[in-house]
């Protein structure tokens, strides 16, 4: 059961290139099969999500950073009555756009790619999804739904200055850039949010940056979840606490998020949802009590994880990687790989953009290899995560 503001397929605006409907699945249940049977979709299990080819096999990558998104995206969906389907397909694809080493090689391509126009992941989602994929004779890219495509550009709000990428793609389907998305856009989102949190949290524990005592310290809705699993079980060692603490706590945001949002949709009374992309401001959302709880536990990831010392000794080489890589494929080309360097266009700064989409389709471990197939040598600190 569908609420009356929820994405609707029979509704759906239609594909760039038109297409037979299938007797057995709607719009948004095809497009959520071809993200996961996409090649951008696999190489999301060697590209970092926070530590640099992790040699532990419990850390996340990219990959299992994306299904848990769409599991806690899905199950709020349900409860909402939004379209599970949509919400699954943009959790899953959210991230495709992210070229090797994370945030790392993104400011680097960002940095290169200025000259002409500059890189960002979330425009290299769309311009993946819509051209760099081939798998079918009749069209590039996977030629998904404009639901999906919307909500992938604007998961984060409107668009106002959108980068080269969307900008080329909305100019042949407007994806109406200055308005909010649908709900499922919003949720996915925030369900990118409560996963990360959360399992940076546990990654975090589990590489020793530091202790539940010391999370707890500092940040009140981690002490609170954490007494809670205590008092349900006494005497569990840490290890236990740990993995209790982190259900505890998803469940607590996702919660919050249900309760706020029908709060919010009480207000407005969406008729439709045209009705939310309308209302001026997202409607799926945390509470303003869990918006401050969020920002002390990410404010605690950024201090005592992501520029933990052992991680910042993982950028430069990182960044010397993809930035070398760029430079030598961008001073000779004949040393892509033969099916890249056939369709290399002659003038910038569509020669420029072409390397960049080689360099972001990269795994981490493939940019290594071609870094030193190039002659490239890279050493990594002592200590570092990789």
């Amino acid at each position: 059961m569908l609420a009356p503001y929820a994405s609707n397929p029979a509704a759906s605006r239609g594909r760039l290139h038109s297409e037979s409907p299938s007797v057995r699945r709607d719009a948004f249940q095809r497009d959520r099969d071809r993200i996961i049977h996409s090649t951008a979709f696999r190489r999301l299990k060697h590209k970092t999500q926070v530590f640099v080819s992790p040699d532990g096999d419990h850390f996340r990558t990219r990959l299992t950073h994306s299904l848990e998104v769409a599991q806690i995206g899905r199950a709020i969906a349900r409860t909402l009555q939004l379209n599970e389907d949509l919400t699954e397909a943009l959790c899953l694809a959210h991230d495709l756009g992210h070229p090797p080493f994370g945030h790392v090689g993104e400011d680097v391509l960002a940095e290169r790619m200025a000259p002409w126009g500059g890189f960002d992941h979330n425009g290299h989602t769309i311009r993946m999804l819509t051209a760099l994929e081939v798998r079918y004779a009749d069209f590039d890219g996977l030629n998904l739904s404009w639901e999906t495509l919307e909500g992938l550009a604007k998961h984060n709000g409107p668009v106002t200055a959108p980068g080269w990428a969307l900008g080329d793609y909305n100019a042949l389907h407007d994806l109406d850039l200055g308005t909010h998305a649908g709900p499922e856009a919003q949720l996915a989102a925030l369900a990118d949010d409560i996963a990360y949190d959360n399992h940076d949290l546990d990654d975090g524990l589990r590489a020793g940056l530091f202790t539940l005592g010391e999370v707890a310290a500092a940040v009140p809705l981690v002490a609170e979840c954490l007494d809670a699993v205590r008092a349900r079980h006494p005497g569990a060692p840490d290890d236990r606490l740990a993995a209790e603490l982190v259900r505890f706590q998803i469940g607590r945001m996702a919660d919050d998020l249900i309760e706020e949002t029908v709060r919010s949709l009480a207000v407005l009374a969406p008729a439709d949802v045209d009705a939310i992309r309308r209302a001026g401001a997202p409607v799926v959302g945390f509470s303003e009590a869990m918006q401050a709880a969020e920002r002390d536990l990410k404010r605690f990831l950024y201090a005592n994880m992501y520029f933990h010392a052992r991680n910042l000794a993982m950028r430069e080489p990182a960044a010397a990687v993809t930035g070398e890589l760029f430079d030598k494929l961008h001073d000779d080309p004949s040393k892509l790989p033969a099916d890249w360097l056939a369709r290399l266009p002659e003038d910038e700064p569509a020669r420029a953009r072409h390397i960049a989409d080689f360099i972001a389709g990269m795994t981490d471990r493939y940019a290594l290899k071609s870094f030193e197939a190039l002659g490239g040598q890279i050493a990594f600190p002592p200590g570092a995560i990789i």
